[in-house]
């Protein structure tokens, strides 16, 4: 694969993030697109740990053939985040879900007629009028490089046939097209030629308006491999607190914060390449270690994903984690959950001093990482929160470190050192 890139500095390049569902976003200016609920957001979020859970599983899956269909790749639910990124000739603004369980990145395209795309903010992208846009034949090795990579190509009726890729999601939703090279651009000074990524004329699901998705996995077509050269497979987030406030995501290394950064081994998801593990040994809570073995973790797997939104822990160690959260909460009156899949939910309406538990995750060698006090409830409705964590079915399905627990905390991806980062309240 041959990236060129037209680079004005040496800085890393830095880009907004907001939250797909909050009023930052540009998604929901068109009156007649409803943002979903809390509860329909938790049943999409379900559907994407299914979709992990089928994937990594350790118990044999038998529906995964006859559910994807036959031109659809890799499985897994969308993100919950969005940035802007420039793509063709001339530059073409558009909003993309970031998501680091995905590798390919994918936009629709013109021409695409109202059953076959979603209506999104921003007009679609129309690859006639860029003149760095190449499309590739089902023979290209670019084509053989996809089937590789997880993904299922259709056959070659000619030579010359287009390369189609397909991706469908946990939640039902999924994008079909051309596979194809374009040019990239990354705020305004970073330019990648030659960029792989997916043409979609058949595009249907719960993106919400965004025009596609940019894919931060660990693939060879994702966009972290592909900008290896430059960015050297080092890429950082910080999710907002709200969904009225800003986060970034950042690519390459920033010198001045490193110092303010607490490294853990990242480790590899043997069933999916894609993911990006994590040695998760425990929790305390108020500095007081859950009793929970260290084998549950171990034996599981844990991974970060910043599409999930609820953290998913072993059946066993939840169950744990729960009774010494609701301890540490006893000055404050449970109430029934409006949502089955959460189960430890309050009502703080005219307490103005609410004591939030201090929750950290235990790694080898001593290592904690601190949760930021707006990554441990998860809001329902004004009048209810809840514990932003759930239990798995049983031990064996992995544990998902979900987006509400990494909100203020800059995530550090070193992928070509091995390590992952976190530093506080960084946005």
């Amino acid at each position: 694969m041959s990236i060129h890139q037209n680079m004005k500095n040496n800085k890393r390049s830095v880009l907004k993030v907001v939250e797909k569902h909050g009023p930052c976003s540009q998604l929901y200016k068109d009156e007649t697109t409803r943002a979903p609920t809390p509860a329909e957001i938790l049943e999409q979020d379900q559907d994407r740990v299914n979709s992990i859970q089928s994937r990594l599983s350790k118990k044999p899956i038998e529906t995964d053939a006859t559910t994807i269909p036959a031109k659809s790749g890799e499985t897994i639910g969308s993100g919950n985040y969005i940035v802007t990124v420039g793509l063709g000739t001339p530059k073409r603004d558009l909003s993309l879900i970031f998501d680091t369980g995905s590798d390919i990145t994918w936009t629709q395209c013109q021409p695409c007629n109202a059953s076959k795309c979603y209506k999104q903010h921003e007009p679609l992208f129309d690859p006639s009028k860029s003149t760095s846009y190449t499309s590739f034949s089902c023979r290209s090795q670019q084509c053989l490089q996809l089937a590789l990579s997880k993904g299922r190509t259709q056959g070659c009726s000619t030579p010359t046939s287009p390369c189609i890729y397909g991706v469908r999601y946990g939640d039902g939703s999924y994008t079909v097209g051309y596979f194809s090279k374009e040019r990239i651009t990354i705020q305004q000074s970073d330019v990648f030629d030659n960029f792989l990524f997916g043409c979609g004329h058949n595009n249907q699901g719960l993106f919400v308006g965004a025009a596609g998705l940019l894919g931060l996995g660990r693939s060879t077509l994702s966009f972290v491999e592909q900008t290896a050269q430059k960015y050297n497979r080092i890429f950082s987030y910080c999710l907002p607190p709200t969904s009225s406030s800003t986060g970034f995501l950042s690519f390459g290394k920033d010198n001045e914060v490193s110092g303010d950064v607490n490294y853990i081994p990242l480790s590899t998801v043997s069933r999916s390449y894609s993911f990006y593990g994590l040695p998760l040994e425990g929790i305390s809570i108020n500095g007081r270690r859950v009793s929970i073995p260290a084998s549950v973790f171990s034996s599981s797997g844990a991974i970060i994903d910043s599409g999930t939104v609820i953290t998913r822990l072993p059946a066993t160690a939840y169950s744990a984690f729960r009774s010494e959260f609701r301890q540490q909460m006893e000055d404050y009156t449970l109430t029934t959950p409006a949502e089955s899949l959460l189960d430890t939910c309050y009502d703080f309406s005219g307490n103005d001093n609410v004591k939030i538990p201090q929750i950290s995750l235990l790694f080898g060698g001593g290592n904690a990482v601190e949760l930021d006090s707006n990554g441990v409830f998860y809001a329902l409705s004004d009048s209810q929160v809840c514990l932003a964590f759930a239990g798995n079915s049983d031990d064996s399905d992995i544990t998902i470190l979900g987006n509400v627990q990494q909100r203020r905390l800059e995530v550090v991806y070193d992928v070509g050192g091995g390590r992952l980062g976190f530093r506080s309240a960084a946005c």
